[in-house]
């Protein structure tokens, strides 16, 4: 990673709205606790309840011992999580995802975020059969049995793209976008940044646009996560825009 790539995304936190409007995601500082991070949250969007968050929509998700590490939960697990978007087997997942950083990890532990709309944009000009392939309606089924029937790349509306996508046991693929997928690992790696969040650091993402994991880390990591929805006046984009090769090329 290229530390100078995350720097034009440190902003205040006034500056958010703005930030996810044009980019998609917000690198913030001086969220002491999350009753900070709940207040951005709710300045920025309606707050989205999780399964596993609290009356108030947060959730803690720290290390929380190797018999929760089961489908669905390896976030409270102290391993490494492979790049994804929050509630991709739900028919409407939420826009926005806003995490802050309690408690830093020992060792490892760093964020890894990737811009989907990058990759997007990667694979229309140099694999373009992967590309319809992975926006192939009825792709994929995230979730489970219960879950959501769609694809990885989705057209939302004319000349938007939203991403939908997980990579553990709880999703299955089609075989041939399943033929594809180490184009995506690949493409996906190449545009991954790592950030390290110490106290009161944290991030806010465009879920529908944005990809988040994290590398393996030792120690008592904690980290506060808040869903929303974006309040509309806000200009907030539900996906990003398409790219023109991709127009041209059939793939949308």
């Amino acid at each position: 990673m290229v530390l100078d790539s995350l720097e034009r995304y440190h902003v205040g936190v006034h500056e958010v709205p703005a930030a996810l409007a044009e980019r998609g995601l917000a690198l913030v500082e001086g969220l002491a606790d999350s009753s900070d991070l709940l207040r951005l949250a709710e300045s920025t969007g309606t707050v989205v309840p999780h399964r596993d968050s609290g009356a108030d929509g947060v959730t803690t998700v720290a290390d929380l011992g190797a018999e929760r590490v089961q489908s669905g939960f390896a976030g409270f697990s102290a391993c490494a999580l492979n790049p994804h978007t929050d509630r991709s087997g739900v028919d409407h997942p939420p826009v926005l995802l806003m995490t802050s950083c309690g408690q830093p990890a020992v060792t490892g532990g760093e964020c890894v975020l990737i811009d989907g709309q990058a990759v997007y944009n990667e694979l229309a000009e140099s694999e373009p059969d992967a590309l319809r392939a992975l926006c192939a309606p009825r792709s994929v089924l995230f979730g489970g049995a219960a879950g959501y029937l769609g694809s990885i790349f989705t057209d939302v509306e004319d000349g938007w793209v939203a991403i939908r996508l997980r990579l553990d046991d709880l999703a299955q693929f089609s075989p041939e976008v399943d033929r594809w997928l180490p184009t995506l690992r690949a493409a996906i790696d190449r545009h991954a940044m790592r950030i390290n969040l110490d106290t009161g650091q944290g991030y806010v993402l465009n879920n529908r646009r944005w990809l988040h994991g994290r590398r393996a880390f030792t120690g008592q990591r904690v980290v506060f996560r808040v869903n929303a929805s974006p309040l509309p006046h806000l200009g907030i984009p539900f996906g990003f825009r398409s790219s023109p090769v991709a127009a041209s090329s059939g793939t949308r």
